[in-house]
C-alpha cells in the first residue's frame, strides 16, 4: 500500500467520512468496515484509529455530514422562497438531488435509525429525521396561516407524505441502480403532491 501523505486529524477525519459515504454508495453500509475504511484512504487500521477513538465514532461523523450537508443545502433554497409551496418544492428537489449525488447517505441514514441499542450515530439519525419533519411543519404550518394551503389541511399527514414521496424515489433507484431516474421523476412526482396539498376539501363539500 503506498504511504499517505501526513495530514492534521481533522482532514483525516472529514476523508474517513467522504470514504464511507463513498463505500455506502457501493456496499451496505453494515459491510463496511474500517479495514474497508482505511484501505479507501490508502492507510493502515492503526492509522485510522490515531484519528478516532472507536468505530462509533466514525458513523457519529458520518451521520453528522450527512446531516449537516443535507439542511445547509434545504435551507438554503426553500429559505429563498416567500411562497410556502415553492418553498417545499425547492426542498424536495434539493434534497432529491442531495441523495442522487450521495446515494450512499440515505442507506446509512436508514441503517442507524434500523440499529439495536442507542449510539452517537443513531442518536444524530433520530435527530435528523425531527428537525426535517420540524422545517416541514414549520411551513405547511405558515402555508395555511397565509392562506396558500388549505385550513383545513392535516400536517403531519403532509409531511409523512413528503418523506414518504423521497423514500419511495430512493428505493426506486436502489432497484433500478439508476440514480439520476430519480431526478427525472421528481416532478412529476411533487406535481401530484401540490395538487393534493392544494386541494380544499371544504370547498369540494360546499359544492356536494
Amino acid at each position: 500500500m503506498p504511504r499517505a501523505k501526513h495530514l492534521p486529524t481533522e482532514k483525516r477525519r472529514n476523508e474517513a467520512v467522504e470514504a464511507v459515504i463513498d463505500l455506502a454508495a457501493i456496499k451496505s453500509p453494515e459491510d463496511i468496515t474500517t479495514t474497508a475504511i482505511a484501505g479507501r484512504m490508502k492507510l493502515s487500521q492503526g492509522a485510522l484509529f490515531r484519528h478516532f477513538p472507536t468505530k462509533d465514532a466514525i458513523w457519529r461523523d458520518v451521520m453528522n455530514w450527512v446531516s449537516d450537508r443535507l439542511f445547509e443545502r434545504i435551507d438554503k433554497v426553500a429559505g429563498g422562497e416567500s411562497d410556502p409551496v415553492a418553498a417545499l418544492e425547492a426542498m424536495f428537489m434539493a434534497h432529491i438531488a442531495f441523495v442522487a449525488e450521495h446515494p450512499g447517505a440515505p442507506r446509512i441514514l436508514m441503517g442507524q435509525l434500523q440499529r439495536t441499542g442507542t449510539t452517537p450515530a443513531k442518536l444524530a439519525a433520530h435527530a435528523l429525521t425531527s428537525n426535517y419533519a420540524t422545517r416541514l411543519r414549520r411551513i405547511l404550518a405558515a402555508g395555511r396561516s397565509s392562506g396558500a394551503l388549505p385550513a383545513g389541511l392535516d400536517e403531519a399527514a403532509a409531511a409523512t407524505l413528503f418523506l414518504g414521496m423521497i423514500q419511495g424515489l430512493v428505493v426506486q433507484a436502489l432497484i433500478s441502480g439508476d440514480q439520476d431516474q430519480m431526478r427525472t421523476d421528481a416532478p412529476r412526482v411533487f406535481a401530484i403532491y401540490r395538487a393534493g396539498i392544494l386541494h380544499d376539501e371544504t370547498r369540494t363539500e360546499e359544492r356536494g
